[in-house]
């Protein structure tokens, strides 16, 4: 069993997770002063006369250029930040089979798993608001979002039962359960999906869509696309006969597999640089989750990124 809690602080080039996550709050880097994740949720309302002797910090300049005159941006009340995080529990999201999770070397859930306990870590030290939804064929867990510490550790419980539960020749609805998540996500949010979104091209125009309805909603998504490289991307084995089984179906083939290997290799970049055309599109953010990378050089990547957009 991985305990989460008690291991966050001891992944590699994480001397200390917890102390991190405070620093992002606070910093994230020194002479930085924006967590990655502030003030995402406050809302335009409306538009009003400006007064004079008001503050100019919301005065509408390009109205302004439009109609010569002074109007500040109102805004709904300003609350903490909505973060949902989704996890894809799917027979394939447990690739490759693990003796003894390693912190190190995660498998693909087990990088969703960390990278959602650390974002939830995020979100506790700004006293923001986390929910979660977990599915695979069928929709398995869901909690709105909060921010008190008992919803903290309950989230943390159902992330640990899923890297102890493996699902065994489970598929994917992937897009089923988004439409369902984004019927249920009333207030604007800030999405994370994780996924490793290996699916046929008649369900990756589904999933899309599922992803647009939740942008149509005012949710900005992150899809972290969780992968082995090695093997998924780069079909890395060696050339002795062997038989290869779909982990969700049970369909088995049995191949040399250097004779398939560089139109494997095609077909499936061709797909990877297909799902990132879509997220560009569709202004989702895309981050290409390599498990090879390891867990913590992909998280802190990420937010350096994101702070220098915000």
């Amino acid at each position: 069993m991985l305990d989460i809690q008690t291991h966050l602080n001891s992944i590699a080039g994480f001397n200390n997770l917890e102390l991190l996550a405070g620093q992002v709050v606070e910093g994230f880097i020194s002479g930085m002063h924006k967590s990655p994740f502030h003030g995402f949720s406050a809302e335009f309302a409306e538009h009003k006369v400006y007064n004079s002797g008001e503050s100019t910090k919301h005065i509408d300049w390009k109205l302004y250029a439009r109609t010569d005159k002074l109007y500040t941006k109102r805004y709904e009340e300003e609350t903490n930040l909505r973060c949902h995080l989704i996890l894809d529990n799917s027979s394939s999201m447990h690739y490759p089979a693990l003796k003894q999770t390693d912190l190190n070397k995660p498998n693909k859930i087990a990088f969703a798993v960390l990278a959602s306990a650390a974002i939830m870590q995020l979100m506790k030290k700004q006293r923001d608001a986390v929910g979660l939804s977990i599915y695979a064929e069928h929709f398995e867990y869901y909690a709105p979002e909060k921010g008190s510490e008992r919803h903290h550790h309950m989230l943390l419980d159902q992330l640990n039962g899923v890297l102890k539960n493996a699902n065994k020749s489970v598929k994917t609805d992937t897009y089923a359960n988004l439409h369902f998540i984004a019927e249920k996500l009333k207030r604007r949010s800030l999405v994370f999906l994780f996924s490793d979104l290996f699916q046929n091209e008649v369900q990756q125009e589904k999933t899309f869509e599922a992803l647009q309805h939740l942008k149509y909603n005012k949710h900005e998504v992150v899809l972290f696309h969780t992968y082995d490289s090695a093997t998924e991307l780069n079909f890395d084995f060696d050339n002795a006969p062997k038989r290869f089984e779909d982990v969700e179906t049970g369909k088995r083939i049995d191949v040399f597999s250097d004779t398939v290997k560089e139109s494997y290799k095609d077909a499936v970049t061709a797909y990877f640089e297909a799902v990132k055309l879509r997220c560009a599109q569709y202004r989702i953010s895309y981050v290409p989750a390599d498990i090879q990378r390891g867990f913590a050089p992909i998280l802190s990547s990420f937010l350096v990124e994101r702070r220098q957009f915000l």
